[in-house]
């Protein structure tokens, strides 16, 4: 496991639970406004946290924390991800996994074994605008629907997720978001915030005023659709 983060408590990234978040490096998207570029264009090996340093924390902490959030980059590349869920889960812990939903078949395979117990995955735009807002002109998205149909499904408590950005989402774009993840039981518009770790500066948000629209405008489709992170 490529370990280059720990958050120690988060009351936000797993909800209802007490958790800690750990985050894995490398990703294979190039979103512009991925807001931990350091994880995905900078990897640097010296900063790799050992698994036995996670699991004697995780031992440590056991009772005080509730769950721990695995996120990135993107979990789901890591050839070790499944042994140390398992792992987690000896000592006790529900797990969310956070993804970009590139890898259907491991996330299905995760889910069936009980690893899992709550999915967050992130919708980046409308189908036809995925592979710009993502860094990938021309990207296949056969993976990114079978995640999505596997999780509407039911077969895992889930929540989709957008990070709204004024450059790559316009109003039509949430209405087809909204027809594709139609009835989904969670949705969030996260507001975009501008940190110091992206893939590319200068990018901006939008006003709550018109979120609030683009929010009307999903929960024609998605009626428990919410904002996130939005002042």
């Amino acid at each position: 496991m490529n370990i280059q983060g720990l958050q120690k408590l988060t009351l936000l990234d797993y909800p209802e639970k007490v958790a800690c978040t750990i985050f894995t490096a490398g990703c294979n998207f190039r979103c512009p406004f991925c807001h931990n570029a350091s994880l995905v264009t900078h990897i640097d090996p010296e900063r790799n946290i050992p698994v036995e340093q996670i699991m004697s924390f995780l031992k440590k902490r056991w009772r005080v924390l509730d769950g721990v959030c695995i996120s990135g980059g993107e979990p789901l590349l890591q050839p070790e991800l499944e042994a140390f869920i398992r792992r987690v889960k000896e000592i006790g812990y529900s797990v969310k996994l956070d993804t970009n939903g590139s890898n259907a078949r491991l996330l299905r395979h995760l889910a069936e074994e009980k690893l899992l117990d709550y999915v967050a995955m992130d919708i980046k735009n409308s189908p036809g605008k995925y592979g710009t807002t993502i860094g990938i002109g021309d990207y296949n998205m056969e993976e990114i629907f079978r995640s999505v149909d596997f999780l509407l499904s039911g077969a895992i408590p889930y929540e989709f997720r957008t990070t709204v950005v004024r450059e790559f989402h316009k109003r039509e774009d949430f209405a087809d978001i909204g027809r594709w993840i139609k009835g989904a039981e969670r949705y969030y518009l996260q507001g975009f915030r501008v940190s110091g770790d992206l893939i590319r500066p200068g990018l901006r948000a939008y006003t709550k005023e018109i979120l609030v629209q683009a929010l009307e405008v999903v929960r024609r489709n998605v009626p428990n659709a919410e904002l996130r992170g939005v002042e």
